[in-house]
């Protein structure tokens, strides 16, 4: 069977997929891979990638694509989002990566990304969905809302610049994070996510992305991280609220202990909780739903599904 691979370079991580199209057009996993490389670090304040941040991630890019032409990938489809949207020297990490990877990098629009996570949401969800589905992609840079109909159509999607990374280095000042920060966090993301419209009637919640994932994994101890387990969970907000409770307060060494958390992001996990938890309640929703496949999974969908034509 054909194989393809897709690379998701993002605020805070790199992830890898390397899939098998079958013979009825669906895609089965070969090799999923994660590696945190923070190309967003420093963004935020200086609009431009760090030296550090690139080379971490270029590192990174290089030995996914070799691993993905070794597992036998015909094609590799490389998307970058909201560090290399907003940074004045982002043409310089493309070429390097051109250079280093032997791939092309594609600066995906914020309405193209929200139309391939919606659609590797809607693929895995809609058939057990009582109501339509909003899909919450929290990233490093930026927070993604998209509101979707059953029929698979994306109707509403806002992208907000709050992400872990960036509330981090915005406003977490002390270790563990003093109910001050906390305080100026909260409402900065209340003032952020007012301009939301109400979700449909009997609206189903999915988060999808590695703080979301990672917050699963921890609430539920599942370590070492298994997708299959994670996939498909829920978080009330009940559990969102305690759990963000105890990450808060917990100092950065201990965090980075906890069983199901990746240590590279324990520094911006208090931060991603606090977004996710806010995001839940200023939609009025009781739950969210989680997902392990997210934008990568509608790319490889996009380009190399049946009828996609390959660029």
């Amino acid at each position: 069977m054909p194989r393809f691979a897709t690379i998701d370079v993002g605020t805070n991580s790199v992830l890898l997929l390397v899939a098998e199209r079958t013979p009825e057009g669906r895609f089965e996993a070969v090799r999923e891979r994660a590696e945190i490389t923070r190309l967003g670090r420093g963004v935020d304040a200086t609009r431009r990638l760090s030296p550090e941040g690139m080379e971490a991630t270029l590192a990174v890019l290089e030995a996914f694509a070799r691993e993905a032409r070794e597992l036998g990938a015909q094609d590799i489809a490389v998307s970058a989002t909201s560090a290399a949207r907003d940074a004045e020297n982002g043409a310089e990490f493309l070429e390097a990566a051109k250079t280093r990877a032997g791939v092309t990098v594609e600066i995906i629009s914020g309405q193209l990304e929200a139309e391939l996570s919606f659609a590797a949401v809607h693929a895995d969800f809609a058939s057990e969905a009582a109501g339509p589905l909003l899909v919450l992609d929290i990233g490093g840079g930026s927070t993604e809302f998209i509101y979707g109909n059953p029929a698979g159509h994306v109707d509403f999607r806002h992208s907000f610049d709050v992400g872990a990374v960036r509330l981090t280095e915005r406003f977490v000042r002390s270790d563990p994070m003093s109910a001050e920060d906390r305080a100026r966090i909260e409402a900065h993301l209340r003032d952020t996510f007012k301009s939301l419209p109400s979700p449909p009637p009997g609206a189903v919640l999915v988060g999808v992305a590695g703080t979301v994932t990672t917050l699963y994994a921890v609430e539920y101890g599942i370590d070492p991280y298994d997708a299959e387990e994670v996939h498909g969970g829920t978080m009330s907000v009940s559990e969102l609220a305690a759990l963000a409770d105890r990450l808060c307060e917990m100092p950065l060494e201990l965090r980075r202990t906890l069983p199901g958390m990746q240590p590279k992001r324990a520094d911006v996990i208090s931060a991603g909780a606090l977004i996710l938890l806010e995001s839940v309640k200023a939609l009025g929703l009781d739950a969210c739903r989680v997902s392990d496949r997210g934008l990568r999974w509608g790319l490889l969908a996009h380009r190399f599904g049946a009828g996609a034509t390959s660029k």
